[in-house]
């Protein structure tokens, strides 16, 4: 198996589990699985997002561009996380990627400006807007941050636990490199659940329901238990 340079001996070997999970074993993301990382997506993450699902973004099994294109630049910051089991297969992944102050910020706007997908840029905007709100960088006094982007877990797997431990090693990939401060857009009930647990706090929110168009329409119909999007971080230095 391949692993970044510079890690810990924690993240030069496999690392066994509980008896729940003692037939899996977890591995930073090399390029060499980007193309089944993709596919792991697309058959559980992105026909099911809150959001996504809530503008019928894909359907099951299907790739979507501009989701594809985003995962993969999450991936090339190196420090995605992902479960194997016992028989090759993706159990889950953590993509995860880096913040780096104004420069994201900018980027961010950029990017929203260019977006031709309206489906897409309704959910990139909402997050846009809330992460506007609120200055990480300058709460913090940090240059940087871990970002959580997606959390997926093959169905095959869950109830294990298996979310909340690729969190933890994403913790511990995040210490490992000199980060002081993690954050996430929670879009949905189970993942704020996960990330409440080890200890994140909200620093904001917006109901689902109180996000309009010009209309007074409500842009999200998100199934339930889905109620909210809520931007939430932990400090781990």
């Amino acid at each position: 198996m391949v692993f970044i340079r510079g890690l810990s001996t924690l993240f030069r070997r496999t690392i066994m589990l509980d008896s729940k999970l003692n037939n899996i074993r977890f591995e930073t993301i090399s390029s060499k699985y980007y193309d089944d990382v993709i596919e792991h997506l697309r058959q559980t993450f992105f026909a099911d997002e809150p959001l996504n699902k809530a503008v019928n973004l894909t359907r099951p099994g299907q790739g979507h561009p501009l989701l594809e294109q985003h995962s993969l630049s999450t991936l090339k910051d190196n420090v995605s996380i992902m479960a194997i089991s016992n028989d090759g297969d993706i159990a889950g992944v953590a993509l995860n990627g880096i913040l780096y102050g104004n420069t994201d910020i900018e980027k961010s706007r950029e990017k929203l400006n260019e977006i031709q997908d309206e489906s897409f840029k309704k959910i990139f905007k909402l997050l846009y807007e809330q992460n506007l709100k609120i200055n990480l960088f300058k709460q913090f006094d940090v240059d940087k941050i871990f970002e959580i982007r997606i959390l997926s877990v093959d169905s095959r797997f869950r109830g294990k636990g298996l979310a909340k431990k690729l969190i933890e090693k994403s913790e511990e990939l995040a210490l490992d490199r000199g980060f002081q401060v993690m954050k996430t857009d929670a879009t949905g009930a189970f993942s704020q659940r996960v990330v409440s647990s080890l200890g994140f706090i909200t620093k904001c929110e917006i109901n689902y329901t109180d996000y309009l168009d010009e209309n007074g329409e409500q842009i999200f119909v998100v199934d339930p238990p889905h109620e909210k999007l809520k931007i939430m971080c932990k400090v781990i230095n």
